[in-house]
């Protein structure tokens, strides 16, 4: 009997979520250690998926259909191939590392443990459902608790910034849903099984150019694509860090694989009407959020507008509709899914031992907490491209596909990148070497230890490996974007 490793993987969250919920609370230990338990198996899960699967095949693996709706064209049906494994990996270790980041919260650990487990059930049920149906739900699954998260234990305006987020995620979605119902009337097949549309379903050249639109528009809200982004910096910002990171890495990771899984994979004639639009997102949603960035004094903030820059990149790649420009697009949205998040995990780190995210209270921190400044900056050197880390294969890729299809998209591209070393160098000068004012009435902080230190040691180890052997990540998703443009 074959393990149903993909199940285990959905299932352990939602497990680990059902036991806290019988715990009582003010045994948060115990809260704690099962929450760990649950985001470490599916952590082991992943990573069986990645030393198992065959990369030199673009087919569906591990595939698990455990029932239908007879007569309406829904099936839960489970699979994985070279494009959703990766990011698969990518959620669990950022779940797995947002807990590590959790262990000293101390309100209402009992319901934030638990919110934070659904979360995450909903993002792999995303990445690991084959059927449209389902995929809506549990995209709509990991969007309610992320209100709860930044609404309860956010900080600033974070009600505002709860409602924004909800808004505006909701009516991407709902785009999608209109789409999906749209394609499960128009493609003849009557069923929502995505791996059946892929392999039967055929779509007139204006049914394809119309969909496309709708679907780029409805993912690239989930994405925060320009100019559908501005819940994601208020979202980041008010966030605790553990929902920033699952925020920034992984829930906007899967805006840009639902334009990869749907809209790229079903719509060829209609990617290639819009590839200028696509282009015109990607270096607008860079240089624009780059110049943002420039003006911010909120660490938090410099944070949430760099990874809006940074899913420019994504959308540049995708855009290109090259395999070079895909596999840049695909290997940037993990890069970038780490590096946000040991970013994020390193501001959380030092809100809460300065009390403060304000540029101007932190000049001189590098000298007061060595090893949370280190952790910043290393994550900062992945953001503008350091060669020996992961983030410069991905915008190589990128860039180098970009001036294949339009010197012009590449040029402003690569300005845009040129932006985000400026701003990321004049932040570690200016605060993290900065000469400390005597006005700041920050306190003094306490530096990382081995405990406090280990989700990060976690983060950094996986843009380090990625940055000196890419052909790890880069030999899952070749295969999968060969497939994907085998109609271009």
């Amino acid at each position: 009997m074959n393990l149903p490793i993909l199940s285990i993987i959905l299932l352990a969250p939602l497990l680990a979520m059902a036991l806290i919920l019988f715990v009582k609370e003010e045994n948060s230990r115990l809260i704690k250690s099962i929450a760990l338990i649950g985001s470490g198996i599916s952590f082991l899960g992943s990573i069986y998926l990645v030393l198992a699967y065959d990369y030199h095949s673009a087919e569906f693996r591990w595939v698990e259909q455990w029932f239908e709706v007879p007569g309406w064209g829904i099936q839960f049906i489970l699979g994985v191939d070279g494009l959703s494994i990766p990011l698969v990996l990518l959620t669990s270790i950022i779940i797995f590392s947002g807990v590590l980041v959790s262990q000293n919260l101390k309100f209402r650990v009992k319901e934030f443990f638990a919110l934070l487990l659904l979360l995450v059930a909903g993002a792999y049920g995303v990445l690991l459902v084959l059927d449209l149906f389902f995929f809506f739900l549990f995209y709509e699954l990991a969007v309610i608790p992320m209100f709860l998260l930044v609404n309860i234990w956010g900080t600033g305006n974070k009600t505002y910034a709860a409602n924004k987020l909800t808004l505006y995620l909701l009516a991407g979605s709902g785009l999608v849903l209109f789409g999906f119902f749209i394609l499960y009337f128009v493609s003849g097949l009557n069923t929502f099984n995505l791996k059946d549309m892929l392999e039967l379903a055929s779509f007139s050249p204006g049914m394809q150019k119309g969909l496309f639109i709708l679907f780029l528009i409805g993912f690239g809200t989930l994405s925060a694509t320009w100019p559908f982004h501005t819940w994601s910096p208020d979202g980041y910002a008010s966030a605790p860090t553990a929902a920033s990171m699952l925020h920034a890495a992984v829930l906007k990771t899967l805006g840009a694989y639902g334009i990869l899984r749907v809209a790229v994979a079903l719509f060829p004639e209609g990617a290639h009407y819009w590839q200028w639009l696509m282009l015109s997102f990607g270096v607008i949603n860079i240089l624009y959020a780059a110049l943002c960035v420039i003006v911010q004094k909120d660490l938090k903030y410099i944070v949430g507008y760099s990874c809006v820059s940074h899913m420019g990149i994504v959308m540049l790649g995708i855009g290109t509709l090259t395999q070079a420009g895909l596999n840049g697009a695909m290997f940037q949205m993990f890069s970038h899914g780490i590096m946000t998040a040991l970013l994020f995990a390193s501001v959380g780190y030092i809100y809460e031992a300065k009390k403060t995210r304000n540029l101007d209270d932190l000049k001189g921190l590098f000298k007061e907490m060595p090893k949370a400044s280190t952790f910043f900056i290393l994550a900062g050197l992945t953001c503008l491209g350091l060669p020996g880390l992961s983030g410069f294969v991905a915008e190589f890729l990128v860039i180098y596909a970009t001036f294949s299809v339009s010197y012009v998209f590449g040029s402003l591209a690569l300005l845009g990148l040129v932006l985000s070393a400026i701003y990321i160098l004049r932040i570690l000068k200016s605060s993290f070497w900065g000469v400390p004012s005597d006005k700041s009435t920050a306190p003094v902080g306490v530096d990382h230890n081995w405990k406090t230190a280990l989700p990060q040691y976690i983060l950094f180890s996986f843009l380090l490996l990625l940055g000196i052997c890419p052909m790890i990540l880069i030999q899952f998703i070749s295969q999968t974007s060969i497939v994907l443009l085998r109609g271009y």
